[in-house]
């Protein structure tokens, strides 16, 4: 197997972990937090109930959070891997 070739693979199996990660934290505030808005209405933030403010605005602040995390992470396994666009 070529150097080229296990670095393809390495790039590609850490793409892959990152990207598995990635939807499972999206799942989790897209469907999983909303699931419990009863409970975290329990809570308040702004004077708002949790659950209110997750389906509103917390959901969407993380998830702008996670893609600059995620193009990052990301970013550093191209680099790290021989895989990065010449700038």
């Amino acid at each position: 197997m070529s150097d080229e070739s296990s670095q393809r693979e390495e790039h590609w199996r850490r793409t892959r972990s990152l990207m598995i990660t990635h939807l499972l934290i999206w799942f989790v505030f897209a469907f999983v937090v909303h699931w419990f808005a009863p409970v975290l209405n329990q809570f308040t933030f702004m004077h708002f109930p949790g659950g209110f403010y997750m389906a509103a605005q917390g959901s969407l602040a993380i998830f702008v959070v996670q893609l600059f995390i995620f193009v990052r992470q990301q970013d550093r396994i191209d680099i790290e891997c021989g895989m990065a666009e010449e700038s």
